[in-house]
């Protein structure tokens, strides 16, 4: 497509002489623009993934993809009945009878709301993001209905640890003749997990289902069903299913529903971070057709010798677009390097950051996650890639044709 003379010319303009050295810098500041726009859009779309599918993997591996909830007082009685009814329907992978409940968690004079899950050792054994991320203790003395299992972040802020006793305080108290008094039990820690998430590390509280339904007095019953699916992205699509086999006095909520909000608000973050993002790769192209205008300015003569000596029209605008695609394309893909170099080992540099620095640069208690995670989407760098290129391209194709109009006369008349 171009011709050596047409390459040779172009990298001599890319190489100005040093009373030419304006030019040169507005270039430089053009190609580093575009790599450090390329660069930063990378990192933050990945980072974006990762923090996306990070939370989901989290509350799809603690909460069930459908849940089924009973009335309030009394909860689902028949809930054996119904386990094997919902187990029966098409895609429907396990069904696991769950009893929850608000506490007060009480140790050492420190007191802290908490969220009471009741599962039986099985069930617990079988949600992996929990069974493999136990640090102290195990699941194996999770029995009888003295025990609970706690998270480390809820751990750490109550001083307490394996082998050391915690009181639950439940609102739902027992009535007597002088008024409501609130259930109060004490439990001794039989394991600690740390999944990586703030909001459960801190915040759940798991014991035997049998404790729990003795705790919350529901016997024989349980305050819901959770409904786990092939496809988490086909949950809702039961929803319909699980009603007709449960009755009309249960309330199902699929996952997708129950944190609609949170994941829109990542999803709209993501759309308006790419958007402005995008603007520093658009302002280094517009540098790029600035340095080029200039560029063509100081070289008119030159091209008007090269008109005189056969250089067609089409010659030197291919010059000028070789030239300022250049700067784009190395921009681009010194962006693409540092991009995908920078996000793949980013938790290994947030964590060399805050050991020179001292500060903590990524806080569990506001992002909810205690590592920065980052998951690189190969379409979406090509399209990163692509886009660069597309408005590098754009914004030499003004500066070249203005080359190309010339005439070498008007140049050589006012030299």
């Amino acid at each position: 497509m171009f011709s050596p003379f047409e390459r040779m010319v172009a990298s001599r303009y890319l190489r100005p002489r040093k009373e030419e050295g304006f030019v040169s810098v507005i270039a430089i500041f053009s190609l580093l623009g575009i790599a450090l726009g390329v660069a930063t859009l990378i990192i933050v779309m990945a980072v974006m993934n990762g923090f996306r599918q990070e939370l989901l993997s989290r509350i799809l591996g603690i909460n069930g993809h459908l849940t089924v909830y009973g009335p309030p007082v009394t909860g689902l009685v028949d809930y054996q009945g119904l386990t094997g009814l919902i187990e029966g329907l098409p895609s429907v992978v396990t069904v696991d009878p769950l009893v929850e409940g608000q506490v007060m968690v009480t140790a050492n004079g420190i007191a802290r709301g908490a969220l009471v899950r009741g599962f039986s050792i099985d069930n617990l054994k079988r949600k992996t993001i929990l069974a493999d991320n136990i640090v102290a203790g195990s699941l194996d003395r999770l029995a009888g209905d003295a025990s609970v299992m706690i998270g480390s972040r809820l751990a750490e802020r109550m001083g307490v640890s394996v082998g050391d006793a915690i009181t639950l305080i439940s609102p739902q108290g027992n009535v007597t003749a002088f008024g409501t008094i609130p259930r109060v039990r004490a439990y001794t820690i039989a394991a600690l997990y740390e999944i990586g998430m703030f909001e459960y590390d801190s915040g759940f509280v798991f014991m035997p289902l049998d404790a729990a339904q003795t705790f919350f007095q529901l016997p024989g019953a349980v305050t819901a069903l959770e409904v786990f699916v092939q496809d988490p992205n086909r949950a809702p699509d039961l929803v319909r299913d699980v009603y007709g086999v449960a009755g009309a006095n249960v309330r199902v909520h699929d996952w997708q529903r129950a944190n609609a909000s949170f994941f829109t608000a990542i999803q709209v973050e993501r759309n308006v971070m790419f958007l402005i993002l995008t603007l520093i790769i658009l302002v280094a192209a517009f540098n790029i057709v600035s340095s080029l205008i200039m560029l063509v300015k100081d070289k008119g003569r030159d091209i008007a010798i090269l008109r005189t000596m056969g250089a067609t029209r089409g010659m030197i605008m291919r010059v000028f677009f070789l030239a300022g695609a250049s700067i784009g394309v190395i921009g681009t893909l010194a962006g693409l390097v540092l991009g995908v170099a920078f996000a793949a080992n980013i938790e290994t540099i947030r964590q060399w950051i805050q050991s020179l620095t001292g500060t903590e640069l990524f806080s569990a208690e506001i992002y909810f996650l205690s590592r920065l995670p980052a998951e690189i989407d190969p379409i979406e760098v090509v399209t990163v890639v692509a886009m660069a290129l597309g408005l590098s391209f754009l914004a030499t194709l003004y500066p070249a044709w203005q080359a190309a109009r010339v005439e070498p006369a008007e140049a050589l008349r006012y030299e």
